[in-house]
């Protein structure tokens, strides 16, 4: 295959032959120089390629040169233009920088004074061009800040792809993103996209998060197909060549960001800005992980390692509203420990927190995983059952209770201990409507199977009686 051609492209137009060829000697060794004789023959190069310089004749046959200068500046704005006369006057150099020309010579071409302008006008050029992408790049970096207030890793992914489209010239795009050890936490956002596309892409998308390979990229590239790629060709909406842009949190976030080309291939300076909004994306991700391992470890017992009160208050709250919402019950168990103290005065307190660690892991393999198990202080824990009544809360409660019962805990030098529990039952919204009377009745309803001799469970159900 061969080199692309690195060299500054200089287009020069003239009906004269001899000034192409003065033109091609002084600059053809330096440049990628294109010669043509018309201002035709210059539109239609420049439409097929564009130049970083076009030198034009001022009068020729035909169009003239500020005529060229008029209709190449709709085709490449921006390209500096220098023209080139056998009759320069001060009113002629005047119209000519009036038109937007960058510069003009007089003819006879000078081989030095002509390489001197070409460089000078090519190096201001360059200048402009590192001014554009700075601006554009600390534009890119102020927007970026938004970034840092997200501590919620789903936002950040969001937020990174609304900063990513209008750097790209894009409104078209989603992020996908998943976290392995946090079920039900994967998430997909949609940018420009009918509501019937998104609908289905989030249908299809979703059953490929399973595959790993889909998040194993670490550069944002330019990249086609794939379950996203495919998914998208098949319905019509921005299929084909995509950029990619991966997202890694520094422990267990992972999503992707991708925007279809739709036939305007990524630029460099597109990628160099995908690149800084990906950096600063990683960063929040990285600053959400750490705050809510913070807000976690804030929820978290020091001894056993489950939930704390703190959490289950507000966990209750949480699963009252959303029963009220669904129509659904909810079943709060209070549990106590038989006679705990004696263990405490028997072996020390260095063994009942051994006993407590042990009885946690019990009670968490006796519920399912969407249930709330937490420590409500002492020997007490409080377990919050979703989408169970009272009959259901009072079979998990007797389960718990057996099972317990017939759990051998380990003393001093591995001396056997066993235990009992009693467990009150109480259910929303048959006995309560809030968080204070819910967790109110499951307690008192545990010290009456205290009161029944221990070892047993009774609901709030029998209070009353």
């Amino acid at each position: 295959m061969a080199k692309a051609d690195s060299r500054k492209r200089v287009l020069c137009v003239d009906d004269s032959r001899l000034t192409r060829e003065q033109v091609r000697d002084a600059l053809g060794d330096r440049f990628a120089l294109e010669c043509v004789e018309s201002a035709e023959a210059a539109l239609a190069s420049l439409d097929r390629c564009p130049a970083d310089l076009v030198l034009s004749d001022l009068q020729m046959r035909g169009m003239s040169g500020l005529a060229l200068l008029d209709r190449a500046r709709r085709i490449a704005p921006g390209v500096p233009f220098v023209l080139l006369t056998a009759h320069a006057t001060v009113d002629s150099a005047i119209e000519a920088l009036r038109h937007g020309a960058t510069d003009y010579l007089q003819k006879p071409i000078q081989p030095e004074h002509l390489l001197a302008v070409v460089d000078r006008v090519l190096a201001h050029q360059d200048l402009l061009r590192d001014n554009d992408r700075l601006r554009s790049a600390v534009r890119t970096l102020e927007s970026c800040r938004t970034l840092m207030h997200c501590l919620d890793p789903g936002e950040v992914y969001a937020v990174a792809l609304d900063l990513l489209l209008p750097a790209l010239g894009r409104d078209l795009g989603l992020a996908l993103f998943r976290r392995s050890e946090m079920p039900g936490s994967d998430g997909i956002a949609f940018r420009g996209f009918d509501e019937v596309a998104a609908t289905e892409l989030q249908r299809r998308v979703a059953q490929a998060k399973a595959d790993s390979s889909l998040f194993a990229p670490r550069e944002p590239a330019s990249t086609r197909g794939g379950p996203i790629g495919d998914a998208l060709e098949e319905l019509g909406v921005g299929g084909g060549p995509a950029l990619l842009v991966p997202l890694h949190g520094a422990e267990k976030e992972e999503g992707l960001l991708w925007v279809p080309e739709l036939g305007r291939p990524t630029t460099e300076i597109e990628l160099e800005h995908a690149r800084l909004i990906a950096a600063h994306a990683e960063l929040a991700l990285a600053n959400a992980e750490r705050y809510h391992q913070a807000k976690e470890r804030a929820f978290i017992d020091d001894v056993t390692e489950v939930y704390n009160a703190r959490y289950l208050l507000q966990a209750t709250d949480r699963e009252i509203h959303r029963a009220s919402r669904s129509g659904k019950e909810l079943s709060v168990l209070f549990l106590d420990l038989d006679r705990f103290k004696r263990v405490n005065d028997q072996y020390g307190h260095l063994i009942g927190s051994n006993v407590l660690r042990r009885l946690s892991e019990v009670l968490f393999d006796c519920v399912r995983q969407v249930d709330t198990l937490a420590r409500y202080g002492g020997d007490e824990f409080t377990i919050l059952l979703v989408d169970t009544g009272l009959s259901g809360g009072e079979h998990v409660a007797e389960r718990i209770r057996r099972t317990v019962a017939e759990t051998i805990f380990e003393g001093t030098s591995g001396a056997p201990i066993r235990l009992t529990i009693s467990i009150g039952v109480a259910t929303f919204p048959d006995h309560a409507r809030d968080r204070e009377g819910l967790l109110d009745a499951a307690d008192k309803a545990m010290y009456r199977a205290k009161s029944k001799g221990r070892n047993c469970v009774c609901s709030a159900a029998e209070l009353a009686s």
